[in-house]
């Protein structure tokens, strides 16, 4: 019998083979296949593959953004004194997909203030821009437009990946529509889970992001230039 508070014993624990821990279900990260193959125009390759087959080339390996012709004399330790001003000068694009957008742009209001730690305010443009935080679910109809926008960013550049969706798919990670992370399609940087990510929590991965280009000045040739997922998944 159970004891009421006041009557001088400690509430027992009461437990039921049916309230017991299950054992969780686990999603293998695979791209969505319908029961139907021919459901949905399913079961076909993703065309947005220019990113990766750009990596393999090996053409992208030469930096022309960062010196180029002439310059290219320049010893490499400029890069560390460069870097150390990319650091502090990051400059992100405006771009927003989902929900997640909403938290972004929190970020950058008052309150919250994203310039106190050099991460100046958004940019129209992504020729005006070096960072690409990706806030919100990716779809398949969308992804395209995404690619082409991290072409036109100059180099060096960075992605962040802010929101669950935007990381793994995240509810919608079964969807038929949706792009299950956006590192199936080009390279992420750092990952801000959440759903939404408070702008705090934005705000850390950019700091994160700052300690990244620190710690990754002068080796931007080891730098990933397509998409980042394992091949195996």
């Amino acid at each position: 019998m159970a004891l009421k508070p006041g009557d001088g014993g400690d509430l027992p624990t009461v437990t039921d083979a049916t309230t017991d821990v299950l054992a969780p279900i686990i999603v293998p990260n695979t791209l969505w296949q319908a029961a139907d193959p021919e459901a949905y125009d399913g079961g076909r390759d993703s065309d947005i593959t220019h990113l990766r087959e750009f990596a393999a080339s090996g053409l992208g390996r030469r930096d022309d953004a960062r010196w180029g012709g002439a310059l290219e004399v320049i010893p490499t330790k400029a890069d560390y004194v460069l870097d150390l001003i990319r650091m502090n000068s990051l400059w992100p694009l405006l771009s927003g997909l989902a929900c997640c957008a909403i938290e972004m742009m929190s970020a950058a209001t008052s309150k919250n203030d994203m310039d106190r730690w050099g991460m100046f305010p958004f940019r129209a443009s992504p020729r005006q821009a070096d960072v690409l935080i990706v806030a919100g679910t990716l779809t398949t109809k969308m992804a395209g437009p995404l690619v082409r926008l991290w072409e036109q960013m100059p180099e060096p550049k960075w992605c962040v990946a802010m929101g669950d969706c935007t990381c793994s798919g995240g509810r919608y990670k079964r969807s038929y529509s949706t792009v299950e992370g956006i590192d199936r399609v080009m390279p992420v940087d750092v990952y801000v889970p959440g759903c939404p990510p408070r702008p705090e929590g934005l705000i850390y991965g950019m700091m994160k992001l700052q300690q990244l280009v620190k710690e990754r000045r002068g080796h931007w040739p080891d730098r990933a230039i397509g998409p980042t997922v394992p091949e195996d998944v």
